[in-house]
Order: structure tokens, then sequence, then C-alpha cells
């Protein structure tokens, strides 16, 4: 599995409630959850972000409350891919639940600017800049099972399609 697409860029200790704010959690349909995904970060980010993007972070992405509406607010908003230093093992587990790739870097954050291009393989383990001056770097390959379940779209649609 290869991704590519733009970068964007946020801190350490995103939590849940800054993918999705708690007021929206009444809903579980993704595109309305989309709509509203990182707006209290950045209010235009649901209308600037493109199919294939790839968000960048620090330390514990995903921490706070324990919900899948943040991954799958991603996941419908377009992102293709969240890579940080770390992710809060909860969201960790609900990103391939929901079927949205997940890599851990320790030192792209600093490497990569808002707006640069990247491009993930999966399978490799490797991140590659693009632009004036590439530069690599390793990632922990995604474990074929893993790569299972977000080729299926997530857990559920994983196991209905085994049954």
């Amino acid at each position: 599995m290869k991704l590519s697409g733009k970068v964007w860029k946020f801190g350490d200790h995103v939590n849940t409630d800054l993918i999705i704010p708690a007021r929206y959690i009444n809903s579980s349909d993704p595109d309305f959850l989309a709509a509203h995904c990182m707006e209290d970060a950045d209010p235009d980010f649901a209308k600037k972000v493109r199919p294939g993007d790839i968000i960048v972070a620090g330390d514990n992405f995903g921490c706070g409350s324990s919900r899948e509406h943040a991954p799958i607010a991603l996941k419908a908003a377009g992102i293709a891919a969240v890579v940080a230093r770390s992710f809060a093992r909860i969201f960790y587990r609900s990103a391939f639940n929901t079927g949205l790739p997940i890599f851990e870097a320790s030192t792209l954050y600093e490497a990569v600017r808002e707006g640069d291009e990247i491009e993930v393989d999966a399978e490799r383990g490797l991140i590659v800049t693009r632009g004036r001056d590439p530069q690599r770097f390793a990632i922990e390959p995604i474990p074929p099972f893993m790569r299972e379940l977000i080729a299926a779209g997530g857990l559920m649609a994983y196991l209905k399609r085994r049954s």
C-alpha cells in the first residue's frame, strides 16, 4: 500500500475532542463528522483538506476520550493516513478498526512543513518527502493482517467479508 498526499501538521497531544468535538458525537454519520473534523484547531480544515492528504503530528496523537468518531471523522474528511511520533493506545486500535492507516515516525515531524508532499510505503516501511531535497524516513511496516483490515475498510467490513 502506497499513499501520497499533502501534509497537515498538528502538534503534541492532539486529543479526540480536538479531532471531532464532543458536541458532534451524537451522530455517527461519517459525512457529518467529516464536516466538523479538526474545526476547533482550524475552522476551515474540512473545506481545505483533500482526499489523500496526510496528517503529521507530534507525540500522543488521539489521546483523551475513547471514541471511534475521531478516526471516522479523519477518514471521511479525506485523510489517507496519520503519521505521528506516537499515538494514544486506544486511538491506535480505533484507527485500524475503522480502516485508517497510522504510522509512527520519530523524526518526520521536524523535517516537514504543512503543505509539503510525502509518500508513505506501508509495506516497505518508508516515508519519502518530495520536493527539492527528498528525505527518507524508516517506519514500522504495517503487519499483513492489519493491512487486510485497512484494505477491507476496517474490522467490521473485514469480518463481513469473511462470513
